[in-house]
C-alpha cells in the first residue's frame, strides 16, 4: 500500500484547517441583522429577501491508485472528522447578539426610530450599504427642524458603529466587526421600506 495518492488529500485538509480559523459566518450575521432590523424597524422593515443556498460544494474525484476504489478519499475524510468536525455543511454558528450592552444600543435605536422615520419617509435622510445613515437632502428638513435631524442622524450613526463592534467583541472575534458591519450594511437597505432613498454602492434610488 502506498500513501502517495493520500498527498493531494491530506494538502486539501490542511488548507481546510487555515480555512476554518479564519471563517467568516456570513449566514449567521445575516440572520443577527435581520434579527436587529426586525426590532428596530419594527412594522416597517421591508420583508426579508429570500437568500438563495450556497452553492453545492466540489465533489472529490476518486482518487487513481494501488488502494480499494475510494479508501484514499474515506482515510481524508476521517481524518478531517477527527479533527474538524465542526467544518460540516449547516453546522455554522449563530452569532451571539443578546448582551446587555447589544440589547442596550438596540433599543436605542428602536426608541430613536419613530423620530427618524418621517424623515426617511420624505428621503430626508437615506440608508446607506455602508451600515450608517445620512441626512441626504436638508432641504426637505423644515428649518427649525434641521438641528435636531442632524442629532438624529449622528445618535444613529453612533449606535450602529457601537453595536457592530460590540457584536464582534460578544463573540470574541474583535476582527470580524468590518465584515459584520458590511453584512448590516446590505441588510439595511435590503430591508429598507418601500419608498426609503438607499445607496446600494451605485447610486442613490428609491425602494
Amino acid at each position: 500500500m502506498t500513501l502517495r495518492p493520500l498527498v493531494p488529500l491530506l494538502s486539501a485538509f490542511l488548507g481546510a484547517c487555515v480555512t476554518i480559523n479564519v471563517y467568516f459566518p456570513a449566514a449567521a450575521a445575516q440572520a443577527a441583522a435581520d434579527r436587529v432590523i426586525d426590532e428596530v424597524w419594527g412594522g416597517q422593515a421591508g420583508p426579508r429577501p429570500v437568500t438563495p443556498p450556497p452553492a453545492a460544494a466540489p465533489q472529490i474525484q476518486e482518487p487513481t491508485s494501488a488502494l480499494e476504489p475510494g479508501a484514499a478519499r474515506d482515510v481524508a475524510v476521517m481524518l478531517i472528522d477527527f479533527v474538524v468536525p465542526s467544518a460540516h455543511a449547516g453546522d455554522e454558528p449563530d452569532l451571539d447578539v443578546s448582551s446587555p450592552e447589544i440589547q442596550r444600543l438596540t433599543d436605542s435605536m428602536e426608541a430613536r426610530f419613530p423620530d427618524l422615520a418621517p424623515y426617511y419617509d420624505s428621503n430626508a435622510v437615506g440608508v446607506i450599504n455602508d451600515g450608517f445613515i445620512v441626512v441626504r437632502d436638508p432641504n426637505l428638513v423644515p428649518l427649525p427642524e434641521r438641528n435636531k435631524v442632524r442629532t438624529l442622524v449622528a445618535n444613529e450613526n453612533a449606535d450602529r458603529a457601537a453595536l457592530y463592534h460590540e457584536i464582534a467583541v460578544a463573540n470574541g472575534k474583535p476582527e470580524w466587526e468590518a465584515q459584520i458591519r458590511g453584512v448590516f450594511g446590505k441588510r439595511w437597505v435590503a430591508r429598507a421600506k418601500a419608498g426609503w432613498l438607499v445607496h446600494d454602492g451605485t447610486g442613490w434610488k428609491k425602494k
